[in-house]
């Protein structure tokens, strides 16, 4: 592990500092929408939009790193991704802002691939579930920070725009500076969508809900507090505390998956969320501690089941098709998330704010009614054939590429 950490430390830099940048960016973006009236289905779109192009970007991306290289891509993506975020303090047009979302999400599709694929090629068998989840709690951490730095100024001005811009335009640096060897040039898995889903029904159906339930939560979640009267502080804290419970539970209900059915782990897990999200949408809550712990508990419960579901589709396949697993399961979880805030938007409608949390009830609702039928026709992977849990191939952002000759950067 010590001589891992030299070569892959300016990614590491550069990835806790593009992520703080996007964390940012997630929670300021639907509370500017808000302040310019944006209704909850214009809202909703700036997250699907967001998805959209961040599912193009999983297909695509790689044509771009295999063109120029990972250095060069990384770069010009971040460039791309940091005058975007300038431009939604220019216009409050919500087209525009549907179009610069796409932009960005294919930026960071685009990102993500390279980091990964960096971080794959680098760490070993011995250690690779040790890198991932060193580079997951990192993810995790600055996204709290970027969420908080929404305290630092007015939503409703310029500077937060630019911090996040400034965030973005930084995260180059490290990368573009490292004297580090840059990964083998990468090449395209096939992608066979109906192939994946006769081998593990739980898991791309799961991955495709679990997709429903987070992109809805992560476009929508500052409208929900804001038509609380929550001020600007209180939005950051109530997106961060999700992450903070996404987090504490997330290699503990791993573990547990892997002494476990992990079917019955997701229908635990769904149990949760259904009874968090129908709380936080039917009971009007004074007591903002009270959230707290209700939002912390939907993410303790949204947030693990991409891990789980994946982990449950690798049980079932071959070594050999690790890659194509993981580019099916990510595109699945990227027409979710597309679908998430839209059906969120719809309820808030009639519903008022706590149609979002209706949204992602009915979406655990979905998967645990399926999941229990699948228990009750099919045998579950015994123990000793199940693939121990691995952040490396259950992160929702993992490549789905795999490492070619390398041919410079």
């Amino acid at each position: 592990m010590r001589a891992l950490l030299p070569t892959v430390f300016a990614l590491l830099l550069s990835v806790a500092i593009l992520v703080t940048g996007n964390g940012l960016q997630w929670t300021l973006i639907p509370v500017r929408a808000s302040i310019l009236a944006f209704d909850p289905i214009e809202i909703g779109l700036l997250g699907s939009s967001y998805y959209l192009g961040f599912a193009l970007g999983c297909i695509l991306g790689g044509r771009v790193i295999q063109r120029v290289g990972h250095i060069r891509a990384f770069t010009a993506l971040t460039a791309i991704a940091s005058t975007v975020a300038m431009l939604h303090a220019l216009t409050g047009d919500p087209m525009v802002w549907w179009v610069l979302r796409s932009i960005t999400g294919f930026c960071f599709a685009g990102l993500y691939l390279v980091i990964e694929s960096w971080l794959n090629e680098r760490a070993s068998n011995d250690n690779r579930g040790l890198v991932m989840g060193i580079y997951t709690m990192i993810n995790l951490s600055v996204t709290i920070v970027g969420q908080m730095m929404l305290t630092l100024g007015d939503p409703a001005d310029f500077p937060l725009f630019a911090l996040a811009s400034i965030l973005i335009s930084l995260a180059a640096v490290p990368i573009a500076l490292t004297a580090a060897r840059p990964p083998a040039r990468l090449t395209e898995s096939r992608l066979r969508p109906v192939k994946l889903y006769a081998r593990s029904p739980v898991g791309v159906v799961g991955v495709l809900l679990a997709g429903v339930a987070t992109g809805a939560f992560w476009s929508l979640g500052p409208a929900y507090a804001i038509a609380f009267g929550a001020g600007t502080s209180e939005i950051a804290i109530f997106m961060s505390v999700t992450v903070v419970g996404g987090a504490l539970v997330q290699w503990p209900i791993g573990r547990l998956s892997d002494n476990f059915d992990r079917r019955i782990v997701v229908t635990g897990l769904c149990a949760v969320g259904v009874f968090a999200a129908l709380i936080l949408a039917l009971v009007n809550i004074e007591e903002r501690a009270v959230t707290a712990i209700l939002v912390a508990a939907f993410g303790a419960s949204a947030m693990p089941l991409y891990a789980i579901c994946a982990a449950h589709a690798f049980d079932h396949i071959e070594t050999q098709d690790t890659v194509e697993t993981s580019s099916g399961l990510l595109l699945a979880n990227g027409l979710g998330a597309i679908a998430g805030p839209i059906a969120a938007a719809f309820f808030m409608g009639p519903f008022g704010p706590g149609g979002l949390f209706i949204a992602t009830a009915g979406a655990h609702l979905m998967l645990a009614g399926f999941v229990i039928w699948r228990i009750r026709t099919s045998h579950p992977v015994p123990k000793e054939e199940r693939s121990e849990f691995d952040l490396s191939t259950t992160a929702p952002t993992m490549v789905a590429l795999t490492p070619q000759e390398n041919a410079g950067d």
